[in-house]
């Protein structure tokens, strides 16, 4: 019988690579932005916190004010569409899976009726509230949310926190079907493309993209445990990536001229 103890049980779980993103379009911005925020309001408003419940609320109000600079329904619904139509190209190709085929489409166009059946007035609940509005209003002057500024607001946060993450929920319900269709249409886009490696030869890296196929989205994947980090900039057209090296807070962090080595995905 072995004595000696089982360290494999013992060593802690290999760190998952960090991915870095660059939106190519200002579709793609609106979209990314709009995920982050929505898991950002999500996660806190399953904390029982009233510190949770404001960030949450801070989330949902910076929702708000992106949608409403544009038609984000309407550009998810035409993504929506047009992704339904290529999968149905797939029907008649051989080597695909039928039945996962199906389920993807059936996704797709329940989300899109999700949201068209909401109507393009679904957010005027939010924005015609008088309570939110008035967060949203001292929200733009720092520290303009104390309670001696907003007792209606500091009274809402010290109600029961099931009270508030039922008041909330109904709120976030209003721009789930946007939302869920947002993030299905990033999990195509990340899925649908292959990760390669590259080489930036003295930390640069430069990229040109196919006019008739532009790119929406660069991914650039690292080891956790690099002390380097991408700084990208570039269009539908063209990218550039420069590889920075982080010192820490209080130092300016300074591009590396040694050749890096990482995993690129264009997404189109």
């Amino acid at each position: 019988m072995n004595s000696y103890p089982d360290i494999s049980s013992q060593l802690e779980p290999e760190a998952a690579p960090v991915v870095y993103e660059q939106p190519l379009n200002e579709r793609m911005r609106t979209f990314l932005r709009l995920e982050f925020l929505y898991i950002q309001a999500t996660y806190h408003s399953e904390s029982p916190s009233p510190w949770s419940s404001r960030a949450a609320v801070s989330s949902l109000l910076e929702i708000l004010a992106i949608t409403a600079r544009g038609d984000s329904r309407g550009d998810v619904l035409k993504e929506l569409e047009r992704q339904v139509n290529v999968l149905k190209e797939y029907q008649s190709k051989t080597g695909v899976d039928p039945a996962r085929l199906k389920s993807l489409m059936s996704n797709l166009v329940k989300l899109r009726n999700d949201l068209s059946s909401i109507g393009g007035n679904y957010m005027a609940p939010l924005r015609d509230s008088e309570f939110l509005s008035a967060v949203k209003h001292r929200s733009a002057i720092p520290g303009g949310t104390c309670d001696f500024d907003l007792p209606d607001y500091s009274y809402w946060l010290n109600r029961p926190a099931e009270i508030r993450a039922a008041e909330f929920n109904s709120w976030l319900s209003l721009i789930r079907p946007l939302c869920d269709g947002i993030a299905e249409l990033l999990w195509l886009t990340r899925q649908n493309a292959k990760r390669k490696s590259e080489l930036a030869i003295g930390g640069i890296f430069q990229l040109q993209f196919d006019r008739e196929n532009p790119c929406q989205l660069v991914r650039i994947t690292l080891p956790s445990d690099t002390d380097l980090f991408p700084e990208m900039s570039g269009n539908q057209h063209r990218c550039t990536i420069r590889f920075l090296n982080w010192l820490d807070a209080t130092a300016r962090p300074s591009h590396i001229e040694l050749d890096v080595h990482f995993l690129l995905t264009c997404c189109a």
